[in-house]
This record gives structure tokens, C-alpha cells and sequence, in this order.
């Protein structure tokens, strides 16, 4: 089955990852603007009393300068953008956020932690395609049941709240019932990783660690660099610092005074005092994707994504003449 007219301007087949704290405007623009789906969580625009509502300001800026872009671009158009919301009851905002989505008439909805029936029918009214990220087959059953378009893949070695099964596993089992849009994440930052998850059946990749480590990247410096230096042996798997089990950076936990072989106390309480400053779970135990062992700089996004397509164009020529 063919992806939806919605992504017919990507010129790689490659979904920017939702990063907590780290995809903002800048990031989704540049990303947009080199041919790939550029997204970030509606959460990471934030509340400020008595200020406009950053979630609208951030979508008119990112549809005006991807408006004129194509106006001045017109034989490379941006590739659409999109937000992820986080389904859970428990997050206050949804609603809120589902009605501006709806104004501004987001191409793209990706959501996770829960499938909700209301939030694919509000995405779907206004011509928007909806993805749902799942670590397990019978998840991807549920989302596709409740009404989701497509599904986003999340196997072993992606970056944050990652699954445990193969990529192989996962992608097979879903195309055994499913001939929807399908995306995979876990442990990519090459373009032969693109076009692999092409050749196991997805439409394409999933990418999310690459991107912190790029100028337009909302990170510290610290982090990105922590990325460059470190390889597949430095990420440890563990739910202690959210109760959900995710890929963490082991350097990271180490400089925060904690060892991560023997991580003790309360899940998601991350209790080392320094400095006279409490650290925390979200700003100083930085995730990482398993795929970090190729990440040797920090970029502009564009040219990162100019790399990638070359590397998928090579890897694709190789595959046609063997």
C-alpha cells in the first residue's frame, strides 16, 4: 500500500523523532526543509501565564517559514511536520492541545501512551494522518482497531522508551496483518538503516538521536557531545528514573553520582544533591539510541540529512549491483 499523499514532498523516507525537551521550532523547520517528516511533542512548548499560548505561536512560525520556503523553493518543497501527543489520562493539556492541533490543521499526529478512538476522529476531521507508536504487535492491533492510520515501530535500541523486540520480529509480525504506513525506530543513524527498515517492509526509518546532536538541536552542549563520544556499549536499559523502561546514556547517570550498575531508592527519584541543586531525572539523565556509535559531529540538521540520502543512495546503487 502507498503512504498517504500527505508525505509525497519527502525526499528521504524519514520521520524526525518527537524529542522531549530537544525538537523545537528550529529543529522541524530544518528538518522539514531537507525533504523529512519534521515533529516534536506538543509538551515541549510550554505553559506561561498571562503570555500567548507557545503550542499556536510555534505552529504559525513553523507553517510560515515552511510556506516560504516552498514559495522560494519550488522544485524542493518541505516535507509536512508533525506533533506527538501524549495520550495518557493523565496529561491535563490534551484536550487543549488536540483543539489547536485541529485550528492549525497539523498534516501529521503521532501518539503514544494510550490509543484513543476521539483523539484519531479529531485528527481525521481536519485531513491530518495519524501514527501510533507501539513496542509489541497486540498494541499495534489496538491502535489500528480504536482508528489510527499507520504506526510507528519501536524495537530494540531506540533512544528513550524503547521495546525489547528485533526490528526484524516487529516489523514481520505487523506486515502479516497490516499494509498501512509503517515507520521504524531503534538504533538508527545511518541511511543503510533507512533503507534496511525499506527492505524488512517498513516505509520507512525513525530517527531521533542523530538530530540532538545538531545545531538546531534543543540540547546542552554537554549532551550532544556525550553522543559523539560514546558507542552502542555505553547505553543501559533501565525503567529506574521514569518507571517505564527506556535507553539511557551510562556516562550521564555516572556524572549525576549514581552507579549504574546498582541503581537503588525509589523509581524516578533521582535523589544525588549537587552543587546545592537537586538533580533530575528529565534534565540530567540524558536518553540515547543505540545507533550512536556512527555520530562523530554535530551538524546543522540539513546537512546531516543531506549525508543520510547520500548514504541511502549508496547503500541502495550497492544492493542494485550485487
Amino acid at each position: 500500500m502507498a503512504l498517504p499523499a500527505t508525505f509525497d514532498k519527502m525526499r528521504l523516507p524519514l520521520i524526525g523523532a518527537p524529542m522531549f525537551i530537544v525538537s523545537g521550532p528550529e529543529l522541524v523547520i530544518a528538518q522539514c526543509k531537507a525533504g523529512i517528516v519534521g515533529t516534536f511533542p506538543a509538551l515541549n512548548a510550554r505553559e506561561k501565564e498571562g503570555e500567548p499560548i507557545q503550542l499556536e505561536e510555534w505552529l504559525v512560525r513553523i507553517k510560515a517559514e515552511l510556506a516560504e520556503w516552498d514559495a522560494a523553493n519550488p522544485d524542493k518543497p518541505a516535507a509536512p511536520f508533525g506533533v506527538n501527543l501524549i495520550a495518557h489520562r493523565t496529561n491535563e493539556r490534551l484536550q487543549r492541545d488536540v483543539e489547536i492541533l485541529m485550528k492549525h490543521e497539523v498534516p501529521i499526529w503521532i501518539t503514544s501512551l494510550g490509543a484513543r478512538p476521539e483523539i484519531n476522529e479529531a485528527a481525521h476531521s481536519v485531513g491530518a494522518v495519524v501514527l501510533h507508536d507501539v513496542i509489541h504487535n497486540a498494541f499495534a492491533k489496538k491502535a489500528i482497531e480504536k482508528g489510527a492510520d499507520g504506526l510507528i515501530a519501536v524495537a530494540a535500541g531506540a533512544g528513550g522508551h524503547a521495546g525489547l523486540l528485533s526490528p526484524f520480529a516487529l516489523v514481520q509480525e505487523i506486515r502479516e496483518w497490516f499494509d498501512g504506513p509503517l515507520f521504524l525506530s531503534g538504533a538508527m543513524a545511518h541511511g543503510r538503516s533507512i533503507l534496511a527498515a525499506k527492505a524488512m517492509g517498513a516505509d520507512g526509518g525513525y530517527m531521533g538521536t542523530a538530530f540532538i546532536a545538531t545545531e538546531e538541536g534543543n540540547a546542552v552542549e554537554g549532551y550532544k557531545q556525550m553522543i559523539v563520544e560514546s558507542s552502542a556499549q555505553d547505553i543501559m536499559y533501565s525503567d529506574f528514573f521514569t518507571g517505564v523502561h527506556g535507553n539511557y546514556l551510562r556516562p550521564s547517570i555516572e556524572a549525576a553520582g549514581l552507579d549504574p550498575d546498582n541503581l537503588t531508592g525509589e523509581k524516578g527519584d533521582v535523589s544525588k544533591v549537587a552543587a546545592g541543586e537537586k538533580s533530575k531525572a528529565w534534565r540530567d539523565i540524558w536518553g540515547s539510541g543505540q545507533g550512536i556509535g556512527v555520530i562523530r559531529d554535530v551538524p546543522k540538521a540539513g546537512a546531516l540529512i543531506a549525508r543520510l540520502e547520500a548514504e541511502y543512495d549508496e547503500a541502495k546503487a550497492g544492493l542494485c549491483k550485487s
